[in-house]
């Protein structure tokens, strides 16, 4: 870290009496910033087509914050010129260095228990997702071992892996619901969730997604299963306060089209914000659905049809692009972001962590976005922060380096966006600032 001498204060005169020129207490500065990608809102929010390519990134740039909030953003020598850094500020030099807004992961699943490890043999030997689940593994594997798990331990495992996300540069999260799949045990997950945004520095936001599996108590009985979601867990996941949206997976031989629309319906109306898992499997035509129920955001989206696509758009959902699942899966197809990029819809990108598809990284979530699904760096670093923020609602606060907003930031020990899909496998990072404050420092 290389601490500057603190300037004087500048002094102005004005009808002959002298004053000094009020500036904000300056906490912490990163100055000489190779590059500074901001996301800023003149491409829109959220960016789609086009605009998700247009970084337009400052160079030798400079932040600046009071607090837990941004009070400057531009080139160094301007900072220097209108704030004025004291014997307490924070100055951290960032030459030939990257700054980007801390990334969002708008789509996980950490609130479990127990580890699938054996089922990479399974699909190395050619059972697909659907035919793991049916042989008692996958979703209902995890969801016996979370039943058996306390509270306690499920903080303690989200713990964990909200410490290697912040490790590689993920700021904000959501994390769902579902390894439970009864009252009691949905209910558990999204208080240890609700626990964890307490006591971690990350921001955790909560979903509902009791729709997740069928339990096995409720085999061949999915109708009845759906009535509980809707009678007893949504009302009690609402009244508590345990959630702000919820989700459902709509799949062939999981949830239906109808069934779906039914639990989203009635969530809606307790207040609760509908996202969806859509054709990840097959074409369910959960595209048009997702428009229909104007979701906040959609997942997965591999076998999505055009005229569903065309009911995203203009729904302004999310398209929420998941590479890290069908890597896992070991498919061949990739969601067609460069598809769903034309027809105007914009994407976030997001790890998915589950015990399926385990990484904390939204730094290999690019690479794969990249190299997988043909987003260029700058798209990819688009739908990882500002386009991620919006899947959440969030945009506001989070998702771009701009005055007014939480001073979440990346400081990459690289020079410049390129290398975050290019330099892949590695963890790129030197520092992490949240709410103004650095809690990963790699130097």
């Amino acid at each position: 870290m290389t601490v500057r001498s603190t300037p004087s204060p500048q002094r102005i005169k004005r009808k002959d009496v002298e004053k000094e020129v009020q500036t904000p207490t300056l906490d912490l500065i990163v100055i000489h910033i190779n590059e500074l990608v901001t996301m800023d809102s003149k491409y829109g929010v959220p960016r789609r087509g086009k605009n998700m390519a247009e970084l337009a990134p400052i160079h030798d740039g400079a932040v600046a914050i009071s607090g837990n909030s941004i009070v400057f953003v531009g080139k160094t020598n301007e900072l220097f010129s209108n704030f004025f850094p004291n014997g307490k500020t924070v100055i951290i030099d960032a030459t030939n260095r990257l700054v980007t807004p801390g990334f969002v992961d708008p789509h996980t699943h950490i609130i479990f228990d127990g580890f699938r490890e054996n089922e990479l043999e399974m699909k190395l030997a050619g059972k697909t997702y659907l035919e793991i689940l049916e042989s008692g593994g996958g979703i209902l594997k995890t969801v016996e071992t979370t039943r058996k798990a306390s509270i306690d331990i499920l903080i303690q495992n989200g713990k964990k892996i909200l410490n290697r996300m912040m490790e590689y540069g993920t700021t904000t999260m959501e994390t769902k619901s579902g390894y439970g799949l009864d009252v009691e045990n949905e209910i558990k997950s999204l208080l240890a969730a609700k626990e964890l945004n307490i006591e971690h520095p990350m921001d955790v936001i909560s979903t509902f997604l009791g729709a997740h599996a069928i339990p096995p108590e409720y085999e061949g009985e999915t109708d009845a299963y759906v009535e509980l979601i809707i009678s007893e867990m949504i009302p009690k996941v609402a009244q508590e306060k345990l959630a702000e949206f919820c989700d459902v997976f709509c799949e062939e031989g999981i949830f239906s089209v109808v069934q779906t629309k039914k639990i989203l319906n009635a969530a809606m109306k307790y207040g609760l914000k509908p996202q969806i898992h859509i054709d990840e499997i097959i074409d369910t035509n959960g595209a048009l659905l997702a428009a229909e129920l104007n979701a906040v955001q959609a997942g997965h989206m591999l076998k999505s049809n055009d005229e569903g696509l065309r009911a995203m758009r203009k729904a302004q959902t999310i398209a929420t692009l998941l590479p890290g699942t069908p890597f896992c899966l070991m498919m061949k197809e990739y969601a067609p972001a460069r598809r769903i990029i034309e027809y105007g819809i914009p994407i976030a990108l997001a790890t998915d962590l589950n015990p399926n598809c385990w990484t904390e990284s939204m730094q290999i979530i690019i690479a794969l976005a990249c190299y997988h699904m043909k987003l260029s760096p700058a798209e990819a670093l688009t739908a990882a922060t500002i386009n991620a923020a919006c899947a959440l609602q969030k945009q506001e606060q989070i998702g771009s380096i701009e005055v007014g907003k939480k001073a979440d930031l990346i400081i990459f020990d690289v020079p410049n966006h390129n290398f975050l899909p290019y330099q892949f496998g590695v963890n790129l990072v030197a520092k992490v600032i949240k709410n103004g404050r650095v809690v990963v420092d790699f130097d």
